[in-house]
């Protein structure tokens, strides 16, 4: 089906053009085009006026939504649901994220995210596996008694994955000091992106990490000891990287503006992204859920422990690009590409994620004068 969508203003990925349209074919972007050179034979959709057309968010880190947790549920039927959940807020392509659990729920969790991946318009993109391989000291709601180094059966278990997600990546959370540099470089060479988290790396030890094949960081400043002045460790080594990615909460909770601004400073503009660290309660009016059996309570913006111990976030990636112009002063188009282009390049899909041109998936979202999610569209095909 051949659709010409047209009436706002289309965001490229690289620039905001007026009197222009996006040509959708089937599940693919034909073309963007002036208005007046819409072809015939084309559906016309007409959009609202004062609306904008840009690439759908693509959210590395997604513990759940609608009401399901990934590691409760990890099926099939759970991945998807979590997808249908963040869509409304212009998500169309996410990493359905199991954390730090049994080995055979991590199994049965991949199982399900690369049968949910095969299937088309899913929006499930890969796997992303946040854990077991972390400190235990920065394990931070994660359960300790699943916190581990990784044994040759796990080693190969991760490294057959990548070939599961033909069109997709598998991202591995892990504490440098944790893996060693043979392992993290074998992970990396299977195509397993591999990113620091919960972690007390030093800055000599997160680099060498970095050469070995570590090419990122999960949730930046969190589960991370702060920086000193005669141990900067893995947060600076992160911040000061300049080829390594960061993804970052933009909350206003889990890490103060001002020290995300420092990050803004530090890295190279395409190496931050937003994430969401997205947890069930998204999409859905829930107090409180459980993790482990514990309880964990949504209370003024933020989802904690009975303790106060912070459980993922309680935001979506709407909020998360509202959030990035707002607390952090960012103009419109580089927050759109913190939510689109930025985690697609992270990933190695940029070719297909993140801009709106001819041959990259019919994945968009429209967007009101306030950046409130009008509709989405996820392989051609409109939702809201």
């Amino acid at each position: 089906m051949r659709q010409f969508l047209a009436g706002g203003r289309v965001f490229t990925g690289d620039t905001i053009l007026e009197g222009h349209g996006v040509l959708l074919e089937d599940d693919r972007i034909a073309a963007v085009l002036p208005e007046e050179e819409a072809p015939a034979g084309a559906a016309h959709v007409t959009l609202p006026e004062h609306t904008l057309l840009a690439p759908g968010f693509l959210d590395t880190q997604v513990n759940g939504g609608g009401g399901v947790l990934f590691n409760d549920t990890p099926t099939v039927e759970g991945a998807l649901a979590i997808a249908r959940a963040h869509r409304r807020f212009g998500t169309t392509g996410l990493l359905p994220t199991f954390i730090t659990d049994h080995a055979d729920g991590m199994r049965r969790a991949a199982d399900a995210a690369a049968e949910a991946a095969a299937s088309p318009g899913s929006g499930v993109v890969g796997l992303h596996l946040e854990g077991p391989f972390l400190n235990r000291e920065r394990r931070g709601v994660h359960k300790a008694e699943f916190v581990r180094a990784p044994t040759d059966a796990d080693l190969d278990f991760l490294c057959a994955l990548p070939a599961r997600f033909p069109q997709g990546r598998v991202l591995l959370s892990l504490a440098p000091e944790v893996v060693a540099d043979t392992d993290i470089a074998r992970l990396a060479a299977a195509g397993v992106v591999v990113a620091g988290a919960h972690s007390a790396a030093s800055f000599d030890r997160t680099g060498q990490a970095i050469a070995a094949g570590l090419s990122g960081f999960t949730h930046l400043f969190n589960a991370m000891p702060p920086i000193q002045n005669r141990e900067p460790g893995i947060a600076l080594a992160a911040m000061t990287d300049p080829g390594t990615a960061c993804g970052i909460i933009a909350d206003g909770i889990h890490v103060h503006p001002a020290l995300l601004r420092a990050a803004l400073a530090a890295k190279p503009a395409d190496k931050l992204f937003l994430v969401t660290d997205a947890m069930p309660p998204t999409g859905t009016d829930v107090t409180s859920f459980a993790l482990y059996g514990e309880t964990i309570h949504r209370r003024d913006g933020r989802l904690v422990t009975d303790a106060g111990v912070l459980a993922g976030a309680d935001i979506d990636m709407a909020q998360a690009l509202r959030n990035a112009i707002r607390l952090l002063g960012l103009p419109l188009e580089r927050a759109l590409r913190m939510a689109s282009l930025y985690p697609a390049r992270f990933l190695g899909l940029e070719r297909r994620y993140g801009r709106l041109s001819a041959g990259t998936a019919a994945n968009l979202v429209l967007l009101s004068a306030d950046l409130s999610v009008l509709a989405t569209w996820v392989a051609g095909r409109r939702e809201g």
